[in-house]
């Protein structure tokens, strides 16, 4: 028996506002590592934050050789039988089973060429060892190799939010919900850890940095720090299909943010919100994830000691926060990646080593930690 489980994903939120928001003539090429064997892939592109529709006009996979290069095989995508697909503004769409023999541990790249004007407003970035997409000015969507002088790497994923493949019922997938630490490394890390042992269960992050649960900008300066949670969370995770766990990590962004209009004009003391609003927060996604048969762990808020705006009541606010995360019935466990990274002596610092440098974001070995700390049983 065969099943559509997801292999990967991405989260869909705005992209940065720049002067040049429009790009005609691109190749965007992502080589995305595989954690489950599959018959056959199809993929889904979504412009949920577009304010017009994109046109694709040709969309490829192939087994990747490395860097942007492919197996000389590359295979069209169709979409209602053709190669061509416009997204609506705020609507997606899945291309049709193709058949594509890929192995667990293998690279498969996803190749998109947009031939005229195209608003790059639906994407997130991505930064985290497995991932390194590419774009390239002119059609190399149906090419193995990508031209150096026209080529540069990109942290940018746009438009691509799944890909599926047909596989055994026994794989599943496992979700991994947040901001930018979940946009970076651990998700990676994890996807390691579940090749490394075996298992058919697909590590799936839907990560968008700079987002909150409860509050979202309305300006340019700062849209793209995306979409609050609870416009995220209902379109991104019914999306995944087979999945049976989530593990969210979100929050600390609700906490940092604000600043006041003294200091800034738009991040008035009005958006902190309140412990008892950012619980509250967590409980409507614990209650939709639960209506969708999944599985909820939450993962405690990381250690903020030394960031630009960390304050006494800040802190206050993570630990009070993080004690609920740790004690509530109300999910199926906590992952405490607060007590796998602090400091024994100093519980509100990164443990040495484990800071990246800003205070806010862990290092590589820090992320590697937090994978290491996933419980066993989630993973099989």
């Amino acid at each position: 028996m065969s099943a559509w489980i997801t292999a990967w994903g991405s989260a869909v939120s705005i992209a940065d506002r720049r002067p040049a928001m429009y790009a005609k003539d691109l190749t965007l090429r992502y080589p995305l590592l595989m954690t489950l064997s599959g018959s056959a892939v199809r993929i889904t592109l979504d412009n949920f934050c577009g304010t017009e529709a994109v046109t694709l006009a040709y969309a490829t996979v192939a087994h990747a050789i490395g860097g942007a290069s492919t197996a000389p095989e590359l295979h069209t995508l169709l979409f209602d039988g053709v190669p061509t697909v416009t997204l609506p503004a705020g609507e997606s769409r899945t291309s049709d089973p193709l058949p594509f023999a890929i192995a667990a541990g293998e690279t498969l790249t996803v190749s998109l060429y947009f031939a005229d004007i195209t608003q790059l407003r639906s994407g997130v970035v991505i930064q985290a060892p497995c991932h390194q997409g590419f774009f390239a000015v002119g059609n190399y969507a149906n090419q193995p190799e990508m031209s150096a002088a026209y080529t540069k790497p990109t942290p940018w994923f746009y438009f691509l939010s799944g890909v599926d493949v047909l596989t055994d019922t026994d794989a599943k997938a496992v979700i991994c919900y947040g901001d930018s630490i979940t946009a970076q490394g651990w998700p990676d890390y994890l996807m390691k850890r579940v090749l490394h042992a075996g298992y058919p269960t697909a590590i799936v992050r839907k990560a968008a940095s700079g987002t909150r649960i409860l509050r979202q900008y309305e300006d340019i300066t700062y849209e793209s720090y995306g979409l609050k949670g609870l416009i995220r969370f209902p379109h991104e995770i019914p999306s995944v299909s087979g999945a049976d766990t989530i593990i969210i990590q979100q929050g600390i962004n609700d906490i940092i943010h604000p600043v006041g209009v003294d200091v800034n004009p738009f991040r008035p003391w009005s958006d902190l919100p309140t412990v008892d609003e950012l619980i509250a927060g967590l409980r409507a996604y614990i209650h939709a994830a639960k209506a969708w048969q999944l599985r909820v762990y939450l993962g405690t808020l990381l250690p903020i000691a030394g960031w630009r705006t960390d304050a006494p009541f800040r802190e206050e606010m993570r630990c009070a926060l993080n004690d609920w995360i740790r004690t509530t019935p109300e999910a199926d466990g906590c992952i405490d990646f607060d007590f796998a990274l602090r400091d024994p002596n100093k519980p509100a610092a990164f443990a040495e080593g484990f800071d990246s440098g800003d205070h806010l974001h862990p290092s590589q070995a820090a992320y590697r930690r937090m994978a290491e700390v996933v419980p066993e049983e989630l993973l099989y």
